[in-house]
């Protein structure tokens, strides 16, 4: 018999999946194509949203703390990325560049910045469209 994960953590398998999504995505061998790189860039979106649906629909967590959620998953899965790239780039050169030491910081923090904020808009958008427990959408004063 498995014991469900409390509530409270609920969010932490979900983020760890999500970025461990962004990495897969990221380095499936493809053929250098347009429509695979488009591809990716779609399912990438599609985990994304998806995730943000799941924190503010399931976890009903609040816009900020969803957001954050989704930028840490962004964020673990530029890391992961560029994990993955600085091992190949020694497994072919046997060095490591400090480009590379650069972008374990740099790629997580490009992408996580951008992805909070589209993320907490997302979420305040979500939350104004979900009618307050008890409240119809009619009773919601125009501001």
């Amino acid at each position: 018999m498995t014991v469900p994960a409390p509530r409270g953590r609920a969010w932490l398998g979900a983020t760890l999946l999500v970025g461990i999504a962004y990495l897969v995505i990221g380095r499936v061998p493809v053929p250098v194509d347009r429509a695979w790189r488009l591809a990716a860039w779609v399912a990438s979106g599609v985990a994304f949203a998806a995730h943000i649906g799941y924190e503010h629909f399931r976890l009903k967590n609040p816009p900020r703390v969803a957001a954050l959620h989704a930028a840490l998953a962004v964020a673990i899965g530029a890391f992961a990325l560029a994990l993955a790239g600085m091992i190949h780039s020694w497994s072919t050169t046997s060095a490591i560049g400090p480009a590379w030491l650069l972008a374990l910081v740099a790629w997580p923090a490009v992408t996580a910045i951008p992805a909070f904020l589209v993320a907490l808009v997302a979420g305040v958008l979500l939350a104004r469209l979900r009618p307050t427990a008890g409240r119809s959408p009619e009773s919601e004063e125009i501001r």
